[in-house]
């Protein structure tokens, strides 16, 4: 038995505090040539999970949250619970993927059973077929959700630590006893320090977090379907912008969302402000040892999108600029350390103050933008070609809409979820990301001495549909 983090509890709490929201993420991995049988499919997941102690755990809580929730082994664990075989309706397109894909969102995982589905479509155009796993956010954050699929997928060759399992190595390095006692001899010294550093670190994000933005569209309440779409663009153009700019990828990234999110709210008559947009940006902080360990360890910057502003270059610039401000603050790391911080408090009253944070009316943040590092080789299960992954995130806390990033091999996709009654409109923010990354590359060529970012030989391009 495990206990619960109190950032994994925390998406417990929250899920709990609203009827409305589900708060399962998950990827569609979309995969060439014909599936196999369903009893080769699920053969070959048993052979995959048949060391994974994790998935074959489930939730368990204490009454009043006396104590922390555990994971505990499912005494009566049955594949059968996990796996779903479905067809989608004629043509059976990208477009019913979608649909597929933002229903499952909607739909809450079953606590009696361990937190996490696979749901196979045995058909789309093309000569293609689909996966979507989804795992509730307790469960995986967007790095080790990837993991997740990844041991799902068959072993690669040449890198045998890529499908290991969680373990106990990845999730328990190794003690160091003389620098355990040195560092408790340090405590009394360096504590007032550290807590000093911690609370500078987090003024600025939970002054964001309450202050709240220009009134928009953007935040409200939101009901219990959702939508879903997806944009697909070039890591390589992502790239070349970047070094055109001297930006980094995930500049890029949030410029292009940025654009998007202008385009939206002009389609929707609203002027974009310059306090209108505040966005969450989660950033991981996962160390190496712990790739393979199911769990969350992410912290978050809250910038502020410069929607205002009508020219490409200049939204990048400033995001630039702000995003370099967040982290020489430290905020994210600031952040990581008070979560660690409540570990040592009695879980009753983190779990009674999270309950009591998540039903006030949140204005301050507007959206949510989460950009994962996804896998650089070719991915296969049970011997076909993983053409695509589709990353989808749930929306919750008034957030209308929600965007993932997520790169494999020379690919940049965008999976955006929105609450289907306030976002009939989504397919704004998908084409205001195309048409966003096309301007700021249209923008770095005609620069002095631009040229193509070197990259490392990745995938084929697979043609966007």
């Amino acid at each position: 038995m495990t206990e619960l983090h109190p950032l994994d509890a925390g998406f417990i709490e929250l899920e709990d505090s609203d009827r409305h929201i589900s708060l399962g993420i998950g990827a569609a991995a979309i995969i060439s040539g014909p599936p196999p049988t369903r009893s080769e499919f699920i053969a070959g997941v048993a052979e995959r999970l048949r060391d994974n102690v994790r998935l074959r755990q489930k939730l368990r809580r204490t009454p009043l949250d006396l104590t922390t929730p555990i994971w505990e082994e499912d005494s009566n664990f049955d594949l059968a619970h996990h796996i779903r075989w479905i067809a989608l309706p004629d043509p059976a397109d990208d477009a019913a993927l979608f649909e597929m894909v933002a229903a499952e969102l909607a739909q809450r995982l079953d606590r009696d059973h361990p937190l996490w589905q696979c749901i196979v479509v045995d058909h789309l155009t093309d000569d293609r077929w689909a996966v979507f796993v989804k795992a509730h956010h307790s469960l995986v954050d967007g790095v080790s959700g990837v993991t997740m699929f990844e041991s799902f997928c068959d072993p690669v060759e040449g890198r045998s630590e890529s499908n290991r399992p969680e373990g106990v190595d990845g999730d328990h390095p190794s003690v160091d006893w003389l620098a355990m006692a040195m560092k408790g001899i340090r405590m009394p010294f360096e504590l007032p320090g550290h807590a000093l550093g911690v609370v500078r670190g987090l003024i600025p994000v939970a002054a964001a977090a309450v202050s709240p933005t220009a009134g928009s569209s953007l935040n409200g309440s939101i009901g219990q379907q959702r939508r879903y779409l997806a944009a697909r663009a070039s890591l390589t153009d992502v790239r070349e912008i970047g070094k055109s700019f001297d930006v980094t990828v995930n500049d890029v990234v949030l410029a292009a969302v940025a654009a998007a999110y202008r385009g939206l709210l002009l389609q929707r008559g609203e002027h974009p402000a310059a306090d209108m947009l505040r966005i969450l940006v989660p950033v991981s902080m996962r160390a190496a040892h712990a790739k393979f360990v199911l769990d969350n360890r992410v912290s978050a910057v809250l910038p502020m999108l410069p929607i205002h502003l009508g020219d490409p270059a200049e939204r990048l610039a400033l995001i630039h600029e702000r995003m370099t401000k967040h982290k020489s603050k430290g905020e994210a790391q600031a952040e990581k350390s008070m979560i660690a911080m409540a570990e040592w408090l009695p879980f009753a009253t983190v779990a009674w103050s999270l309950r009591l944070l998540s039903r006030l009316p949140q204005r301050g943040v507007t959206a949510l933008a989460t950009n994962i590092p996804g896998p650089r080789d070719i991915l296969m299960v049970q011997g076909r070609r993983v053409l695509e992954l589709l990353p989808a995130v749930p929306i919750a806390m008034r957030l209308r809409t929600g965007i993932a990033i997520l790169s494999y091999g020379d690919q940049l996709n965008f999976g955006i979820t929105g609450d289907y009654d306030t976002t009939p409109d989504l397919q704004l923010l998908a084409d205001g990301i195309h048409s966003g990354i096309a301007e700021l590359l249209a923008a770095a060529r005609k620069l002095p001495d631009s040229g193509i970012a070197e990259t490392i030989p990745l995938l084929p391009r697979v043609p966007s549909r």
